[in-house]
């Protein structure tokens, strides 16, 4: 089955002329129509489906170029070829502007006939790659969206699970007697918040593959304290958060590494009743990079203490630093510690 003619509209006040044309590439497989004014061009454009108009720019009363500019502005105008007898480079600067997507200057030989037709077909063949290309597009971005929803959901069941695993390392935690095994049950558990916090934001905002760690990072060092907290042995956590957004892996990490690190310094920092302050501080340190930094100003860590608790916490955050290609730093201040863990990163969005 053969493919139908294009339809076009040719628009000029010269009725000889639009003979012509008609006749002339109607043998070349178009199949023209015209107007000889401005307003009936674009009032026939308005109520009949065309594949392509053609405008003269010299007509009396409307000429090309407000012909044109009606056009464009009408809720769907197809591809514009613009005609001019003159061969001033401004008015086809003007027409291009003005959203025409080609132009030719008139002529009375055969030569603008034969010009006009491979002016039209190569203009329709944009136009079909530009709606395939258009098409392609609104394909990818719906294919995006259920991409998205998918990436919700999953999320979604992932926090779901998470959360049910530990509510069963608590009930586990509540029927032991050791306290070095519930303390290691607890651990564990604020060590799976962590991941779970990262799935929650993940399924409930717009955003299904990156972390905002303003939002997350102040409310997860809060829950660590809140965890490690007792009545009348508060702990105290300030977190300045620059407005930087990591991917999920990065997040995870950092996240680890400050419940690792706050969890230390509610323990260990401030043995006495009266808790001082924890400060966590998280911003990018140059375009590929950024820097958490957990501090106190308790007791520190004498040289040649042994260290305090399993160690697991230590050897956790030393396999993050080592498996993400970090570092990390131990800082005595007298009094306190700072611990600084630099975390290299493809992008810091801000």
């Amino acid at each position: 089955m053969s493919e139908p003619e294009p339809r076009v509209l040719y628009i000029d006040d010269d009725e000889g002329l639009r003979r012509l044309v008609a006749r002339s590439l109607g043998r070349k497989g178009f199949a023209v129509e015209t107007a000889g004014s401005g307003p009936e061009g674009v009032a026939r454009v308005r109520d009949e489906p065309f594949d392509l108009v053609a405008v003269d720019h010299y007509m009396p009363g409307q000429d090309g170029l407000a012909t044109l500019a009606e056009l464009k502005a009408l809720p769907s105008c197809p591809p514009v070829v613009y005609v001019t007898g003159s061969d001033e480079g401004k008015v086809a600067v003007a027409a291009l502007k003005s959203g025409a997507m080609d132009y030719i200057v008139k002529s009375s030989d055969e030569d603008f006939l034969d010009l006009l037709a491979s002016t039209f077909a190569q203009v329709l063949e944009q136009e079909a790659l530009r709606r395939s290309r258009d098409a392609a597009e609104a394909g990818l971005r719906a294919s995006n969206l259920r991409l998205e929803a998918l990436l919700r959901e999953v999320n979604h069941r992932v926090a779901n699970n998470l959360q049910m695993v530990m509510s069963f390392v608590g009930m586990q935690a509540g029927v032991l007697e050791d306290q070095g095994a519930k303390e290691a049950l607890r651990k564990t558990q604020q060590r799976i918040a962590t991941i779970a916090q990262i799935n929650r934001r993940l399924y409930s905002t717009g955003e299904v593959q990156r972390v905002a760690m303003a939002d997350y990072l102040p409310a997860l060092v809060e829950d660590i304290a809140h965890g490690w907290s007792t009545k009348g042995n508060e702990c105290h956590v300030v977190a300045r958060v620059a407005p930087v957004t990591l991917d999920t892996d990065n997040a995870v990490t950092i996240g680890m590494v400050a419940n690792e690190l706050v969890s230390n310094a509610c323990k260990y920092a401030y043995p006495d009743a009266d808790k001082g302050e924890i400060r966590v501080s998280l911003q990018p340190v140059d375009a590929g990079a950024v820097e958490l930094v957990v501090a106190d100003d308790g007791v520190g860590i004498a040289a040649g203490d042994p260290a305090k608790g399993t160690g697991l916490g230590t050897r956790l955050i030393r396999a993050l630093a080592q498996s993400h290609g970090a570092s990390i730093e131990f800082r005595d201040c007298e009094p306190g510690l700072a611990v600084r863990f630099v975390l290299p990163v493809k992008e810091a969005r801000e």
